[in-house]
């Protein structure tokens, strides 16, 4: 996708973080923007800000984990700017941050949350906007938010999750690929990046159990982990210029890569998970790498 100016994207999880910097970098580049979010408060601060600059935005209370939610979503955007071009399925949740159990252990609920927000949202965003890109026809691009932790050994709903975005992002440009779509397909894995996400279960519905008690220590461990990764416009940009290029994977965290190497050696060698050394990692953060 090169032409930008006019054309519209949606961002979900607009209200902060990567999201907002998303959206941001969108109207910067003079394209109608949609941002989606669950948080209202949030949402309307992003906006009005945002038309205060004298973009072109609109939001959409969104609840990802909701089809009929999403779907609404694409509903407004098109009656506020016509045809939509970006679909950025961006918004994510971490439960459970801070309760180290075993992965027969987690609750129903939290798999249901993490699971329905972050692999769910993103594959009920594709079901509702492709056939609408489809339709139209002109050149149009989707950009799912996994995560390092969908190329890393891991376990847990997060992980799991992010996996899932991963493989489900591949099978779509390859589908895309397979008819001639002009639509391209991406999977954003971002490393540390300065977020709230530490803070998600203040969203985590009532009917999942609502916001669980966690490890303080560990909430502030993260915290501190995540105000050391790059900055969310970073990010953005990255994700802008790979738009343009039509890249399929979006690694925004090149200290990253010799870990993820290491995965694949590990699987090939058919022995156990590759494990990720602190030291090393405090070492090279020493020497001024961003994770």
């Amino acid at each position: 996708m090169k032409e930008f100016e006019g054309r519209t994207a949606i961002v979900t999880g607009a209200a902060s973080g990567i999201g907002l910097a998303l959206a941001e970098r969108f109207a910067q580049a003079r394209m109608n923007v949609v941002l989606a979010d669950i948080e209202e408060k949030a949402l309307a601060a992003a906006v009005d800000d945002m038309q205060g600059r004298q973009h072109q935005v609109t939001g959409v209370v969104t609840d990802t984990m909701r089809k009929a939610s999403v779907e609404n979503m694409l509903e407004e955007a098109i009656a506020a700017y016509g045809n939509v071009h970006i679909l950025c399925n961006n918004a994510g949740v971490a439960g459970g941050i801070g309760n180290a159990r075993g992965v027969w252990e987690i609750p129903e609920r939290d798999w249901g949350w993490v699971l329905g927000v972050n692999f769910s949202g993103v594959l009920y965003g594709i079901q509702a906007v492709v056939p609408h890109m489809l339709g139209h026809g002109e050149p149009s691009h989707i950009v799912n938010t996994a995560s390092l932790a969908g190329l890393l050994p891991g376990g847990g709903p997060y992980g799991v999750s992010k996996h899932g975005v991963l493989a489900l992002t591949e099978g779509l440009y390859r589908d895309l690929a397979n008819i001639g779509a002009n639509i391209g397909a991406s999977v954003l894995c971002p490393g540390f990046v300065r977020t709230n996400i530490y803070r998600a279960e203040r969203n985590r519905p009532a009917e999942l159990g609502g916001a669980e008690d966690a490890d303080d220590t560990q909430l502030a461990m993260l915290k501190g982990t995540l105000e050391q990764g790059k900055d969310p416009a970073e990010i953005a940009e990255v994700v802008f210029r790979s738009i343009q290029e039509e890249r399929l994977y979006i690694l925004p965290h090149p200290a990253w890569d010799d870990f993820v190497r290491a995965r694949v050696e590990h699987v090939l060698a058919r022995g156990g998970p590759a494990g990720i050394d602190p030291a090393e990692m405090a070492r090279r953060r020493r020497q001024g790498e961003v994770f």
